[in-house]
């Protein structure tokens, strides 16, 4: 009977140690679970707040890289603007050196109002003169000249005329200060000096003196400068001289000299081309616009 009850005892104490064991556990484990939930409820906050922050440095990021890209691209516009007018500014540097270059290589006087107006002395020629081939002058019995730089656009404008079945020759050209001086002694003898001084020029006034005017003539006429302005040869010369730089000095009407349709001047293609396009006379312009014109007399 004692046995019993020590084994019951010690079934007893078993079971209580095994239940107490249990409960031990089983609070043990709800209490890591709770733990474990806390932990995941922090670690589930900590990362919404990493999502959070990490697009917030995204966002920061872009906004800064926007904004120093922005930056960037401002300031390379604005280096550009600087350096496109830098280049405009050395251009136009350049384009004055280069026109002034060009000026001072450029003989002043050949744009000049003479024909009374303005004075060439005794000492003044071109710098080089071209002498005119045979072909092209209506006489050889005297020597004719014309200014180096003129002779190509007269020769082309002679060619094309008589690819165009036009005749023309030069009849006169270069005359220095003593030949022209000789000439007007000679009309004033022949003519009185009231008449001469109607269609010749006293010397230093004379655009021959400038090399770069010529008397033209073609055939048919007896030689004679008279009744050129019924040829066709002049009616071409009307519609195509500015093509190659030459425009009519004294035409009908002219306050200067008696109407003169063989008298013809270089004065350069664009000149020449404007007078032309606006129905201009060279003495009717002011001499200041004139003058904007001689850096481009032989382009």
């Amino acid at each position: 009977m004692k046995k019993i009850q020590i084994s019951e005892l010690l079934y007893v104490i078993f079971t209580l140690l095994v239940s107490g064991a249990f409960l031990y556990n089983y609070y043990r484990i709800n209490i890591i679970e709770g733990e474990i939930d806390t932990l995941s409820l922090e670690i589930s906050i900590l990362r919404s707040d990493i999502s959070d922050n990490t697009q917030k440095l995204q966002e920061n990021i872009a906004n800064t890289y926007n904004t120093l890209s922005n930056n960037l691209n401002e300031q390379r516009q604005n280096v550009g603007n600087i350096e496109q007018k830098l280049q405009q500014q050395v251009g136009n540097i350049s384009g004055t050196v280069n026109t002034l270059q060009k000026l001072s290589n450029t003989d002043q006087e050949l744009l000049q109002k003479y024909s009374k107006v303005f004075f060439l002395n005794e000492y003044y020629a071109p710098a080089r003169l071209e002498e005119i081939p045979s072909e092209y002058k209506y006489s050889d019995l005297r020597t004719v000249k014309i200014n180096y730089p003129v002779w190509p656009y007269l020769k082309r404008m002679i060619d094309d005329a008589k690819n165009s079945s036009i005749t023309l020759y030069v009849h006169s050209g270069y005359r220095s200060f003593n030949e022209q001086q000789s000439l007007k002694g000679q009309y004033k003898v022949v003519y009185g000096t009231g008449t001469a001084n109607q269609f010749s020029a006293d010397q230093g006034y004379s655009e021959h003196q400038l090399g770069t005017t010529v008397d033209l003539i073609t055939t048919g006429l007896g030689g004679e400068l008279e009744g050129f302005d019924e040829t066709t040869s002049y009616n071409w010369l009307l519609a195509n001289a500015y093509r190659y730089g030459f425009v009519l000095s004294y035409p009908k009407g002219n306050k200067f000299y008696v109407y003169e349709p063989w008298h013809w001047r270089f004065v350069g293609v664009k000149l020449a081309t404007d007078l032309h396009n606006q129905n201009k006379n060279f003495y009717d312009m002011d001499q200041r616009d004139i003058d904007a014109y001689l850096v481009n007399i032989f382009d």
